[in-house]
């Protein structure tokens, strides 16, 4: 304490005035996955997708990872397949929009679409790959796709998709019940 000096007042600093404050409303946490599903359903949420030079993967965002591992494995037996070799980027997203709004209509579930793997492109760039992505992850066929992974080798591999798409929400049918009740 003996090399203690008082400070001048002069060097003294005035504190900064303290912040205001924002109040931070509660948010139900019910409410907030009441939203984030309300999103899935719709389509109107986010699309994680993931790829590298040869895989492709997306989903939207808080899907099933158990049900993404299925599709990525082949499991889910894909009901209805496009060919998409030998088009163009606009005539491909034209029959892609055709062919997955009628699978929808349909009640498809998943659905296989052969996009090649670019050999005969441009510097063997798959443009249909690339493209695909985005069409299947936004606008009118992103409102309809769940997830997308690359196929197993047996239906295409690389040069090919699994889709996995919402089901067909129409109106609801009344229940008929044929045995067990009782007629007046």
């Amino acid at each position: 304490m003996a090399d203690v000096r008082p400070l001048r007042a002069d060097t003294r600093v005035d504190a900064p005035a303290p912040a205001t404050l924002t109040v931070r409303t509660t948010v139900d946490e019910d409410a907030e996955a009441f939203g984030a599903l309300v999103e899935l359903v719709n389509g109107s949420g986010d699309f994680d997708i993931s790829d590298s030079t040869e895989y492709v993967e997306g989903a939207v965002v808080g899907f099933d990872a158990r049900i993404l591992k299925r599709l990525r494995r082949g499991e889910l037996a894909y009901q209805d397949m496009i060919d998409l070799h030998g088009m163009s980027a606009a005539t491909a997203r034209v029959e892609v929009e055709r062919f997955v709004t009628r699978a929808v209509a349909e009640g498809k579930r998943v659905v296989l679409i052969v996009h090649g793997r670019g050999r005969n492109s441009k510097d063997n760039v798959p443009v249909l790959k690339e493209r695909l992505k985005s069409w299947l992850a936004r606008g009118r066929i992103g409102r309809s796709t769940l997830a997308f992974t690359s196929a197993r080798p047996a239906d295409g591999g690389t040069g090919a998709l699994y889709v996995l798409l919402r089901r067909c929400r129409g109106p609801k049918e009344p229940i008929t019940v044929l045995e067990g009740a009782k007629r007046e």
